[in-house]
């Protein structure tokens, strides 16, 4: 398997406005004012295994249940499309339980914020156009991006603003979009051939 850093690149910034980590700094923020402390290297491995392991098995676990990837594809762009919405219009689409216990790191920040239905069915969409070695290295680099907000939201939200965090949300909002019409289009049509 050969490393191809344009497929790289790409897989890459589409997990990354999936994940939306700068986006979620104010979640980041608040779990943190709850809980203490957030354990950063925690939280960056449980959602790099979550995501690594469903890249291997997610297929095989929706073949046994009756669903074809380009189906799955087309439910994730769905999601991907509400999401992309939350982030554009700053609305609130998706309701998440508040958890106060010392599982912060892995519920909800690990799953489902990191490792959630968006980036999984994502990883899907990616293997089905991407080498799975150029995919994993997508998955290293944003769990790496994770690590590094995690550690440095505090400092980040200071250096950005309210207001740069807001515009930087919109602008992969409106890149996620995008990549939720695409994703839909190419699966749909894959449905009815």
């Amino acid at each position: 398997m050969e490393l191809n850093f344009k497929e790289i690149f790409t897989a890459t910034m589409v997990l990354f406005a999936v994940i939306d980590i700068i986006g979620n700094i104010p979640i980041i923020l608040s779990l943190r004012d709850k809980n203490g402390h957030i354990h950063s290297e925690k939280a960056a491995i449980v959602a790099a295994v979550v995501m690594i392991v469903f890249l291997f098995l997610g297929e095989s676990i929706l073949s046994l249940i009756g669903i074809n990837v380009n189906e799955f594809a087309v439910a994730g762009a769905f999601i991907l499309f509400f999401i992309a919405l939350e982030m554009v219009l700053g609305v609130t689409l998706f309701k998440e339980d508040e958890s106060s216990s010392d599982l912060a790191a892995i519920f909800p920040l690990a799953f489902p914020m990191l490792a959630g239905p968006g980036s999984l069915t994502t990883l899907l969409s990616l293997r089905a156009e991407y080498s799975l070695a150029n995919v994993i290295a997508a998955i290293i680099v944003n769990i790496i991006i994770v690590y590094i907000v995690l550690k440095t939201s505090s400092r980040l939200q200071r250096f950005l603003g309210k207001n740069g965090i807001i515009v930087i949300r919109k602008v992969f909002g409106v890149i996620l979009l995008a990549i939720a019409v695409k994703l839909f289009a190419e699966n749909i049509q894959e449905l009815f051939n």
